[in-house]
């Protein structure tokens, strides 16, 4: 297995940085963040954009090509969830797991096999391990981190609450975790209305088959909720909103505080701090640029089905007119552009691949007037992307009505 790359890091650096850097980003960082062209102003957020677990994934990705010319190349899905990075892979000759048309079963020796960085179930690896396939594993170092953790909760006999989306491959991969230990209990709580109801029922106790139904596809096998919520450890998808699994962690703890009170706390309940420190600088980023920056919109931009994309979204929406957007094909006019909602209704039943349907928005930008526009991108989207956004907005700049 190849987990520190494939010793070709120099080779594809010129290929990585013809598709996916951008010069004028480059100019408008060293221009303060800020970006002017008629009555159009753009204030980047200062931090955006791949983070280092994305850079080195895709880094991987093009190492494998370059080590394999001639063997058939796999990813188990997505390697990060943004549409043009998946596209030039598959233009590379890579195939995706995930399509209907590929079966995992039939892989042999020959197969080299790409894992996300979201990580892969332990069914999933030990399947490609068994049937002998080279695995190349991108997953990311703060997901392996919070692995770790739900690994010793499972290790000390507490259950590990995971704040995250069922159908997320992360938190798909974060469950399979503990069940490499006999009695290894997990439980998947999408936001704070479904941790209230645990902790509602860690204070009160309750009907174990009407919470089994709440929580049916959440719960890891023979999970027994009067039994298996008495001991708890928070853990996190890594690309969920900061604040909420920092809300869910408090309430967890004061539910553990009412049941069995001060003296017994650390005994009912663990927390580790596993949230992604470029997801958590890229909302941080976010919110500081709203306090600094009086702006007329903002534009998120990122794939539909990228979680911290859609996050981001979330944390401005309230402030100022926000507007989650693909790439630059996104804004059609002046007048109208096409956008992802920024809430679906229930995202627990959205898988990421799911595809989500766009809106259309008229009058989008306002005419007439000069416009401050707050711009962020998600962990997954690259720096060309982003520069061709500017681009296509400056095509823009120079119109007064």
């Amino acid at each position: 297995m190849f987990r520190k790359g494939l010793a070709l890091k120099k080779e594809v650096a010129g290929a990585l940085a013809t598709d996916y850097h951008s010069a004028l980003i480059e100019q408008i960082k060293a221009a303060d963040y800020t970006w002017q062209e008629g009555r159009l102003r753009v204030r980047l957020a200062r931090e955006f954009g791949f983070c280092y677990g994305v850079d080195r994934a895709v880094d991987y990705a093009y190492q494998t090509r370059r080590r394999f010319p001639n063997r058939p190349i796999y990813l188990t899905g997505e390697i990060i969830h943004n549409p043009q990075v998946n596209a030039r892979l598959r233009a590379a000759g890579m195939r995706f797991l995930s399509d209907p048309q590929e079966d995992m079963s039939r892989l042999g020796a020959d197969a080299v096999v790409i894992l996300p960085a979201f990580g892969v179930t332990i069914a999933t690896l030990t399947q490609l391990q068994r049937q002998g396939c080279t695995v190349v594993d991108t997953t990311c170092g703060s997901v392996l981190t919070v692995w770790k953790n739900v690994l010793q909760y499972a290790r000390d006999g507490y259950t590990a609450v995971i704040h995250g989306k069922l159908r997320h491959e992360e938190t798909q991969a974060t469950a399979s975790q503990v069940l490499t230990y006999p009695d290894g209990r997990s439980l998947v709580v999408l936001d704070r209305e479904e941790a209230g109801f645990v902790c509602d029922f860690i204070r009160h106790g309750g009907d174990d088959a009407r919470f089994s139904a709440r929580f049916a596809e959440a719960m890891s096998p023979g999970f027994v909720p009067h039994r298996d919520l008495q001991h708890v450890g928070l853990a996190n998808q890594t690309t969920m909103l900061m604040t909420e699994s920092l809300a869910i962690g408090t309430m967890l703890r004061q539910a553990m505080l009412d049941r069995y009170g001060a003296p017994n706390l650390a005994t009912h309940y663990r927390a580790f701090d596993t949230i992604c420190s470029a997801t958590q600088d890229r909302q941080d980023a976010v919110v500081s640029l709203l306090e600094v920056a009086d702006l007329d919109l903002m534009l998120v931009i990122g794939g539909y089905n990228s979680s911290n994309t859609r996050n981001l979204a979330r944390l401005t929406r309230h402030r100022v007119p926000t507007y989650h957007i693909a790439d630059a094909t996104s804004l059609i006019s002046s007048r109208e552009l096409r956008h992802r909602p920024v809430d679906p209704v229930d995202a627990r039943q959205t898988a990421p691949s799911t595809v989500v349907p766009e809106k259309r928005a008229e009058n989008w930008l306002p005419s007439g007037r000069a416009v401050t526009i707050g711009l962020t991108a998600g962990a997954s989207t690259p720096d060309a992307i982003v520069g061709e956004v500017i681009g296509r907005l400056a095509t823009f700049a120079l119109e007064t009505t």
